[in-house]
Order: C-alpha cells, then sequence, then structure tokens
C-alpha cells in the first residue's frame, strides 16, 4: 500500500489533497462517473467517522479505498435485478409534467427543505438523497436512531403541509 508523504491533519485537508486519486479509485469501480461520485461521497461520510479512531494518518488512503469496496459490494448486493431489454420504451407510470413545471416544482421542493431547521434538513438529506440507512445516518450525525425517525418524520410532515408546495403543485 503506497503511502502519501505528508497527509494533512484534518479531514478536510485530506479530502481537498486526495479526492481526484480516491475519485479515480471510484471510477474504476462502477461503470458511470455520477456513481463514482456518489460512492466517493459515502466513503468519505464514513470515514469522517471514524477519522480521529485512524491512528496512522498516511494509511488514510487505504483505509478509503477498503471503505469504497466495501460500500460497492454492498450496493451490488442490495440491488434489484427487475430491469429487462425490450424493443420499446415503456409508458411512464405517471404523467410527465412539461419540464418548466418539473423544474419550477424541484425548486419549491428545495426551497422547502431548506426552510427546515437544520438538524432536520440534515437527517432528510442524509436519509433520502445520500440513501443512507437510518443506522448509517445517527452514526454519521452521533445521534441514536429513534431520533433518526422521529426527526425524519417531523421533517417528511413539515413537508407534507407546506402551502408553498401545494401551490408548486
Amino acid at each position: 500500500m503506497q503511502k502519501t508523504a505528508s497527509v494533512p491533519d484534518t479531514f478536510d485537508g485530506y479530502v481537498r489533497a486526495r479526492r481526484p486519486v480516491l475519485l479515480r479509485t471510484a471510477r474504476s469501480l462502477v461503470p458511470h462517473p455520477y456513481d463514482a461520485e456518489d460512492l466517493l461521497q459515502t466513503a468519505l461520510a464514513k470515514t469522517f467517522v471514524a477519522w480521529e479512531r485512524l491512528e496512522d494518518r498516511g494509511a488514510a488512503d487505504g483505509y478509503v479505498r477498503r471503505v469504497l469496496l466495501n460500500t460497492r459490494t454492498s450496493q451490488w448486493r442490495r440491488r434489484k435485478v427487475d430491469e429487462y431489454t425490450t424493443g420499446e420504451v415503456p409508458e411512464p407510470l405517471y404523467p410527465v409534467a412539461c419540464p418548466a413545471e418539473a423544474q419550477a416544482l424541484h425548486d419549491a421542493l428545495w426551497r422547502a427543505v431548506r426552510r427546515l431547521p437544520a438538524r432536520q434538513r440534515d437527517m432528510l438529506v442524509l436519509r433520502y438523497y445520500e440513501d443512507l440507512s437510518e443506522a448509517q445516518t445517527a452514526q454519521v450525525l452521533g445521534v441514536s436512531v429513534g431520533t433518526v425517525k422521529s426527526s425524519v418524520s417531523r421533517a417528511l410532515a413539515r413537508l407534507r403541509v407546506d402551502a408553498s408546495l401545494k401551490e408548486a403543485a
């Protein structure tokens, strides 16, 4: 395992210095560049949780690479195999709004998410946009799984009654 000459002591410094190399590794593990970005982000979130426990910061690259491999393997095992090739494109399940309406709804949703309290917003983003489990979200934020469940539930309830989202829909 190759060690870097000088590894920054802070996690932020490490990510800034090593992100391009780690992204190259992630790109070699998955077929699409966007999946590589997601994989690296997930691996870095897991590394952040363990950063203070890493005694040899020079071995951080090896740790992140192992997390990349383990995360990719876990995602591969959980995947659903329900896609079949056909000669024609199927009809969408839901009618697709015009792109401008879809973008307006997307923008309204993110404005509503930004109005949530920071703790609820963080948990909602980690849980649904980063696709972390409740346990992983709890670990990243240093809270209990029950706290994640209740906070996410309250955040979703607030979004359901948000008047600006009803107007945008």
